[in-house]
């Protein structure tokens, strides 16, 4: 799972990256559509970080919850092979 975490977390840095560079090469050029993409890519600019932070907190509290749910089993388990 570790695994999953670092790909997504690379590929939302790859993504910032790509927009970052958008964002420059549009305030640079001139063109009538340029400041329509311009103001999508400031605003992914913001999105995406935002998004990869809301998916990392749910992957943390799902995996918290599935640990929590484990042990309480596993302690179920125990009390009735006891009995």
């Amino acid at each position: 799972m570790k695994h999953t975490k670092r790909i997504i977390a690379l590929a939302g840095v790859a993504v910032l990256i790509c927009l970052y560079l958008a964002t420059l090469v549009l305030a640079l050029t001139d063109s009538p559509q340029t400041f329509r993409l311009f103001k999508i890519s400031v605003g992914l600019t913001i999105l995406v970080p935002v998004l990869l932070w809301i998916y990392l907190a749910m992957y943390r509290y799902m995996e918290q919850r599935r640990q929590s749910n484990q042990d309480a089993s596993n302690g179920s388990d125990n009390t009735n092979g006891a009995s």
